[in-house]
This record gives C-alpha cells, sequence and structure tokens, in this order.
C-alpha cells in the first residue's frame, strides 16, 4: 500500500471533526462508499446521515470509502494499490458489507470503477461467499436501480433512516448463514430489492414484455419513508474544509414538496411533504460539534447554517427559525428560492448573514411553459423577488433555466432571452443610485425526462436542436453586459437521460465503459441502441422499467398530470393529508 495514499487519508482525518473512529472486533463492519471524491462526497447530507446512523449502534463499524482524486490515480497504479477505507486503511474485502450510496446516475460508472480497485468482481454473480454483501442505497436506487440490477447484490428503496437499522438487524440474524439464505430472508424486509430473484424479458420491439419473481419475493416493492420527520435529525454529521459547504452547517427542514412540478422527481419521490418543526431544527443545532471549522479565510459572526429542503422559502416556519439563528450570531445560507413564496423576514436575514447571490428557478421563459411543468410564479413574481434582493444590496442573480421542454416553442426559448434582458433592465433602474450593478447568471440546463414524474413517458429532445437552443442564447445575449450564460452539455444530458431511464440491458453499456475507458466506446462496444431509452415517446400501456416500484403514486394519476402539461393544465399544490389525488395519503 502506498504510503504516499495513507499519508493524505491521515491528514484528512486529522482535519475532521465529528468523524467516527471505532474499534474492530466482533461487529458488523460496513464500508460506506461514495462513488466521487472526497470533496464531493462530504457535501452530501444523505451520505453523512447514513454514516451517522450506522455509527450510533454498538453492533455496527461504518467507515467512509471515496473515490481517489484525479492526481492519486496514477500513485494507485503504480504502487499497486488497492482501494482502501479513511478511517482505518482497511481493504474492502476485509468489510461484511460494501454499501454504496448513489445520488446521481453519472456517478454509476464510478461506482464500478471503485469496485475494480477494490479487487472486488463487478458482477454480482461472480461474486461468493468470500466477498462482502454489495448494497446499494440513494436517490437512484429508488427512482430506478435496473441499470445496476447485475452489479448489485441488494438495493434499498426509500429513505435511509427508516431501513438501515432493520438490514443491520437481518444480517445479524443470519450471519451464520450464506449469502443466498441472507439474501432469502431480507428479501421479505419491505423495501428489499434482490435484482436476482427477478426475471425480466423483453419483446422483439425491445420494450419489457414481463417482470417477474422467481421466488417468494414481492411483486412490488414498497418504498420505505419515514413517516415522523422530526424523529430523525438530518444535518451535518462531519465538517471539513475540504468540501463544498466548509464552514456550513447543514441541515435538513422539511423533506418533500408539494408544488408538483412535473419535471422535479422530488416533488413526487418523496411525497408526502414533511415538516420539521422549528424548535426540533434549533435544537438540532445545538448538538455537538457546536462549532465546526469555520471556512478558509474564516466566517466572520459565526457559523453559517445552511438551510436544505426542496423549497426553502415554502418552509411556513422560516421566521420562527431564522430570527433566532441571526440572533445567536449565526448566519443562514439557503441554495435557492421560490419567487413566489419569498418573505422580506427571509430576504432580511440573508442580507444580515452576508449573501452576495440570491439563486431563484423560473426554469421556463413563458408563462405558458411554465404552467406546463406546473412551476405556478408569473414575471411579476420573478421580477418582484429580484427586486426585494437588489433592495437590500444582493446585487447578484442566479436564474435557472430548462431547455427542451415539452411543448416547447422558438417564443419560449426567445421567451428566456427576453426576461433576462427585462431583469437587466430593472436591475439598472434599481442599483443606479447605488453607483455599481451586479451580474446576472443565466444557468441554462437541457431538459431530462425523469421517472416518477408525469414526464416519464415524455422523450429527450435531439443533442443537435438543444446545441442549436443554446448558441442562440448565447449569442442573442453575448453583447448584454453583466449578463452571463453557462449551461450543461447536451451530450452529458443524455448520458444522463439513458442511466436514468434504462433497463437492465444498459448495465452492459456501464461495464463496457469502464473497460474501454470512454462511454462513447462503451456505447458502441456494448452495441446497445441508445436512442430506444432517450428518445422514444412512451406508450400508456408500456411496462417501464421502474413500475416494480411502489412509491404510494398511483401511475394513472401521472399519466393525468402529463395529459394536463400537453393542455398547459396547471395543478395546485397538494395539501396533505386532505389532499388524496395521488394515492400517497
Amino acid at each position: 500500500m502506498s504510503r504516499k495514499l495513507k499519508e493524505k487519508s491521515a491528514r484528512r482525518l486529522f482535519a475532521e471533526s465529528g468523524t467516527v473512529i471505532k474499534r474492530w472486533g466482533r461487529k458488523v463492519t460496513v464500508a460506506l462508499i461514495y462513488p466521487n471524491t472526497y470533496y464531493v462526497g462530504m457535501s452530501n447530507l444523505g451520505f453523512q446521515q447514513v454514516y451517522y446512523l450506522l455509527n450510533q449502534r454498538e453492533d455496527t463499524i461504518c467507515e467512509r470509502v471515496f473515490l481517489p482524486d484525479r492526481e492519486d490515480m496514477d500513485e494507485y497504479q503504480r504502487t499497486g494499490t488497492q482501494i482502501f477505507s479513511l478511517e482505518s486503511q482497511r481493504l474492502l474485502r476485509d468489510f461484511d458489507i460494501i454499501a454504496f450510496s448513489i445520488p446521481f446516475e453519472n456517478d454509476y460508472l464510478n461506482a464500478l470503477k471503485v469496485l475494480e480497485m477494490g479487487n472486488i468482481p463487478l458482477l454480482a454473480s461472480e461474486r461468493d461467499e468470500n466477498y462482502p454483501l454489495v448494497i446499494a442505497g440513494g436517490v437512484t436506487t429508488f427512482l430506478n436501480p435496473e441499470p445496476m440490477a447485475d452489479f448489485i447484490d441488494l438495493f434499498l428503496i426509500g429513505e435511509g433512516e427508516e431501513v438501515v437499522n432493520e438490514l443491520i438487524d437481518s444480517f445479524i440474524k443470519n450471519s451464520n448463514g450464506d449469502k443466498k439464505d441472507f439474501l432469502s430472508s431480507v428479501s421479505k424486509l419491505e423495501g428489499a430489492y434482490i435484482p436476482s430473484f427477478y426475471q425480466v424479458t423483453y419483446k422483439e420491439n425491445g420494450e419489457i414484455e414481463s417482470f417477474l419473481n422467481k421466488i417468494k419475493a414481492p411483486r412490488k416493492l414498497k418504498r420505505r419513508w419515514i413517516r415522523d420527520i422530526d424523529s430523525a435529525p438530518t444535518m451535518s454529521r462531519i465538517f471539513t474544509h475540504d468540501t463544498e459547504f466548509s464552514g456550513m452547517h447543514l441541515v435538513e427542514i422539511s423533506r418533500g414538496c408539494g408544488r408538483g412540478c412535473r419535471f422535479c422527481t422530488a416533488g413526487f419521490i418523496y411525497l408526502p411533504p414533511r415538516i420539521r418543526r422549528p424548535e426540533k431544527i434549533l435544537e438540532s443545532l445545538e448538538a455537538p460539534p457546536l462549532n465546526p471549522p469555520l471556512s478558509k479565510g474564516g466566517t466572520k459572526g459565526g457559523v453559517k447554517v445552511g438551510l436544505v429542503s426542496a423549497a426553502v422559502s415554502d418552509y411556513p416556519f422560516i421566521d420562527s427559525l431564522c430570527v433566532p439563528l441571526i440572533a445567536k450570531g449565526k448566519k443562514v445560507s439557503v441554495s435557492s428560492l421560490r419567487m413566489d413564496s419569498t418573505t422580506d423576514e427571509l430576504m432580511d436575514a440573508l442580507k444580515d448573514s452576508g449573501h452576495k447571490t440570491m439563486t431563484f428557478a423560473p426554469e421556463a421563459g413563458t408563462e405558458r411553459l411554465r404552467n406546463v411543468i406546473n412551476k405556478g410564479i408569473s414575471e411579476e413574481d420573478i421580477l418582484k423577488s429580484v427586486e426585494m434582493a437588489i433592495s437590500r444590496g444582493i446585487l447578484n442573480a442566479k436564474l435557472y433555466f430548462l431547455i427542451g421542454l415539452p411543448t416547447e416553442t422558438d417564443e419560449d426559448i426567445e421567451g428566456i432571452v427576453k426576461l433576462a434582458k427585462r431583469i437587466k433592465k430593472e436591475v439598472l433602474v434599481l442599483t443606479k443610485e447605488a453607483g455599481r450593478i451586479g451580474t446576472i447568471t443565466l444557468s441554462i440546463n437541457p431538459f431530462i425526462p425523469k421517472p416518477w414524474t408525469p414526464f416519464q413517458w415524455s422523450p429527450m429532445e435531439d443533442v443537435k436542436s438543444l446545441g442549436n437552443k443554446l448558441k442562440y442564447i448565447k449569442e442573442s445575449l453575448k453583447k448584454e453586459g453583466n449578463i452571463e450564460v453557462n449551461h450543461e452539455n447536451p451530450k452529458d444530458s443524455y448520458l444522463q437521460a439513458l442511466l436514468s431511464r434504462g433497463d437492465r440491458r444498459v448495465g452492459g453499456i456501464i461495464r463496457a465503459a469502464l473497460e474501454t475507458g470512454s462511454w462513447n466506446r462503451g456505447i458502441k462496444e456494448s452495441q446497445v441502441d441508445t436512442d430506444f431509452y432517450v428518445y422514444r415517446i412512451r406508450d400508456k400501456g408500456e411496462i417501464l422499467p421502474w413500475d416494480f416500484i411502489d412509491h404510494g403514486i398511483e401511475k394513472g394519476y401521472l399519466w393525468k398530470e402529463y395529459e394536463r402539461a400537453l393542455k398547459g393544465q396547471f395543478t395546485p399544490p397538494c395539501n396533505p393529508p386532505k389532499c388524496h389525488r395521488c394515492g400517497v395519503c
């Protein structure tokens, strides 16, 4: 094992606070893997939550493993070093369980890379009793786990707080049996999906013909979700400078969203919306460690608290939360705000916290298209929010837009350009007295139709067409001062659409990409028609790869929302528990 790599891991551990180090012996050992770099993984609240939950158990040791940094890959290869855990620097083969937390489909390839670097066979069928159990959780697993089905022994469908303890209990209970016996036993656990227990057949046209259980396993896999959200505080547990959120204490204030934006998975797979009580949030923030290390350069005036939610400004007790935090000398940070629910009190708190940029998500350039996607905001809402920020000295605005949305026209693309120019005009008027103006940044991303949304039947727009739209927007705004345009490469969006909407056959592409070192070569090597998954309109009655999962949402409801979208009809937000329209409540 490389001394250089071991020393780097030791330095990272030394720079952390909140790390859990346990003595090995007579405990279940779990290698919790985030299939990306340390910097990215330690920015993920869900990953930290699972680490904390497992290490709360006296009978369990959970250690972290990350994809090595790019600059370290040569050292791994030169020295023949296998990937190892951060806490004890043990190899993957030393653990009882290898547990992947996978929130993004683009990290599927990294997951296989980690197994390869740990000398673990990629295919579940090739791993015998001498290898650890390989499991996976995270958002991707309860959206559509099928592209990774050949590589994972067991998927956990749903929220970790609800299921991880039951999994460990079951593992301990069946620790003396072989792997097959354990999987047979754990298949009775709600939310446990063992791909090898199911068989998929296909029609001549490539569609799924049947999805059948080969043994006594559930026909439908129920998503696990936690009812009492206050019983499981979700917040930063480990603090380090080497992360995007250096010096920030992240805390989840609510989970799920009832707005029903038709492109957004979080608005459906996390239903019903659950709200944490402000007193519980404040109480959790007082728990050790009280003072995480400040960010590089210092954070004057106290620790910054990052409020995490699908829609922070929709949180009904935002004032009851922000006022005491500011009074205690803390600063408040949010990722983005809805433009129709931002309050003066919240904006004041962000001003007092030193915010220089406000992030909003209009998503579409015209109100017609915003009704199609059920965004439910007007141009007046947008301009009012910008004005609220500028009047408090927050002069920079970042605006998120999608292109390639269903029913989109040239007028909708032109609407993005016109809206950006109108916002700039308003900014110029409002900042004239200040003697300086801020920057308007447009972040434009291709629309990707996702499972478990009303647009799951929609195709993605052609990559070339998306490129032309991006070119038009950039050309139209390039002479406008103080407007910047950033965007995702449509080819990357195509890949994400393939991985999020694929079935088990897409697993061959992922493996080929690992072997060839390139997604493009992997696609060619696999000879799979990727356009079949990305550009094709699905029929109402087609069996979708993820149909075996039960989120409680009626498929017919999603179809009705799809039809309403095509007609440009807006659906009001849900109001649980009084609302029963989707089937969850």
